[in-house]
């Protein structure tokens, strides 16, 4: 199975769940997810704005209301305009509400590929280390179809955040 259909399998799987929703741009139009969100139901996807700190402020607001959003990061780089919310509220609130609030978020984030067209290396860069560092939730980094499905499967399970970082060049692995 390559990388990419392992992906698209996991958007799949985490769709059968009542109270997933997916929360990003180019999640209903565009490459809906580089083809991964094709599949999904529209009801359950969520297009925003091309606004990183909205989009992880939605979906932490919606998981505390009981619902179980996947946040779409179309490239890896544009999280840096997310990180007050995904370091100082997602990563904190289980801490500042005294275990009160833990809420279950899917951060999916991708790293720019180099073909067919080079974006440049403001599309391309690598946080994931950083963000370990960061953030006191998981954050898993799958390079092959079954270390995808496998982080994914445990993201669906979690109660807490999770983040899973796929890379762009990878989708067409075996």
């Amino acid at each position: 199975m390559k990388y990419k259909d392992a992906v698209k399998k996991s958007m799949e799987m985490l769709a059968e769940k009542e109270n997933v929703v997916f929360i990003g741009y180019n999640v209903n139009f565009g490459s809906q997810g580089y083809g991964t969100l094709k599949d999904v139901p529209k009801e359950k996807k969520i297009e925003t704005p091309v606004a990183e700190n909205l989009m992880i402020g939605l979906a932490t607001g919606m998981a505390l209301e009981g619902y179980h959003p996947v946040v779409f990061f179309e490239r890896h780089d544009f999280m840096l305009n997310a990180l007050d919310g995904i370091v100082n509220h997602l990563s904190k609130i289980e801490q500042l509400s005294l275990g009160e609030f833990a809420p279950s978020v899917i951060i999916r984030a991708v790293i720019g590929s180099r073909n067919p067209l080079n974006p440049g290396i403001q599309h391309m860069q690598d946080f994931s280390r950083a963000f370990k560092d960061l953030v006191d939730f998981p954050v898993y980094t799958p390079k092959t179809a079954y270390e995808v499905e496998e982080a994914y499967n445990k993201a669906k399970e979690s109660k807490r955040p999770v983040m899973i970082i796929e890379w762009r060049d990878l989708y067409d692995e075996e």
